[in-house]
């Protein structure tokens, strides 16, 4: 016997076996008049029962097209379960005339629906479907971060942004899932409708293993628009490297796991162009990269295609990265840039021995700079990988 037909066997004796229990009441009804007890077996319930859709229907919408009416009766139970014997809730009206799934189906997946109803004499009449849902027209996914397998640094949240505007956050929430080992409190905060960030209350503890599990297949994230993706993504925490780059002294201090590696000079924002402050998340690293001004809004003052060991702190454009277009002696004592963090470097983006190069080797995605000693206003927990910068308080109210 193949899987199939175990699986068809285990359905047909399940209904039977409901169906069993349910007719054996109108079985044993008392005989009918003028005759004598094998007469009771002719007797037919009045209830007509009709189901929605009717039995081998493909194609059924998951939400609106199943049901149960009866005639001449009240319904007294109905079972809808999947193929994999999960029961579907639901209730019947105050009148007893009509029943309706309180839940939504899953799209895609096979179901099976035992209804019965009994008359004024107390005769059942039962009728059983089976028929499978739609496969959904409108779809969304997750783009998540990080990748599976990484390892990163303590600042990296984990950030899903969605394909399609989610209004039913509260369905999507309960399909996803981050958890830690060492196990820590994570939790989600939403940015608008298509991103949700998760974090701890402080940066990661070195070595913790983070899942991230998506069970967003048959979720309706909007109406009529389901997710698909059913996922698994496990990635690690490195070390601790928090460095602090402090625009006033014109320095960057990086420490790792508390110890302190090295002081290099830099040159950050310069006047009209004033560096974000707060703590912000390295979260993609070139060896070299165009900058181009047009693209954050800054017309044509600068287009310079071959930028080195460049580190992006924020979706607005501004990164820790290589300067080789302006003498040494500006560095650690000029703030020069456009709201970047300069640091001294040769063209190419090849040689690990300048400042540039050095703190990119050293680097990985997940890495905290916090920007202090900055006339800028501070980054917004949404510009980047960076809710850190939101209280805990606000980010679980959310």
């Amino acid at each position: 016997m193949t899987v199939g037909q175990r699986s068809v066997v285990r359905r047909v004796a399940v209904c039977a076996a409901f169906l069993g229990s349910m007719l054996l009441t109108a079985c044993s009804a008392g005989p009918a008049p003028g005759g004598g007890s094998g007469d009771s077996l002719t007797s037919v319930s009045a209830a007509v029962l009709t189901v929605t859709p009717g039995d081998g229907t493909d194609q059924v919408p998951a939400q609106g097209g199943v049901g149960v009416t009866v005639r001449a009766g009240r319904i007294t139970g109905v079972q809808l379960r999947d193929d994999h014997g999960t029961a579907v809730p639901g209730a019947v009206s105050a009148d007893g005339a009509s029943w309706a799934p309180t839940a939504g189906l899953l799209p895609e997946t096979h179901y099976s629906l035992d209804a019965v109803a009994v008359d004024a004499r107390g005769l059942q009449a039962a009728r059983h479907a089976e028929f499978t849902t739609s496969v959904p027209t409108h779809t969304f996914i997750a783009f998540y971060t990080p990748d599976s397998g990484s390892t990163v640094g303590v600042g990296m949240e984990v950030s899903l942004r969605f394909s399609h505007d989610i209004t039913d956050r509260a369905a999507v929430g309960r399909a996803v899932a981050v958890t830690a080992d060492p196990a820590v409190p994570v939790v989600g905060h939403w940015f608008g409708a298509r991103r949700l960030d998760f974090r701890p209350e402080r940066f990661w503890r070195p070595g913790t293993r983070v899942t991230l599990s998506l069970r967003l297949k048959g979720v309706e994230g909007a109406p009529g628009i389901y997710g698909t993706q059913a996922k698994r993504v496990v990635f690690s925490i490195g070390r601790a490297q928090i460095s602090t780059a402090d625009v006033a002294a014109d320095t960057l201090t990086v420490r790792r796991d508390g110890r302190l590696l090295r002081t290099l000079p830099i040159s950050a924002g310069g006047p009209g162009h004033a560096t974000y402050g707060g703590i912000m998340v390295i979260t993609e690293m070139f060896q070299v990269t165009r900058m181009d001004s047009h693209t954050v809004g800054l017309g044509s003052e600068y287009d310079i295609p071959a930028v080195p060991h460049a580190m992006r702190l924020t979706d607005s454009g501004t990164f820790v990265h290589g300067v080789y277009w302006r003498p040494a002696s500006v560095f650690g004592t000029a703030n020069t840039s456009h709201g970047c963090v300069g640091l001294h470097d040769s063209k190419g983006g090849t040689s690990d021995s300048t400042p540039a190069g050095w703190f990119f080797t050293h680097s990985m995605p997940g890495d905290v700079v916090e920007v202090t000693g900055s006339e800028g206003a501070r980054v917004a927990p949404d510009n980047g990988l960076n809710g850190w910068n939101l209280p805990w308080a606000r980010w679980t109210a959310n």
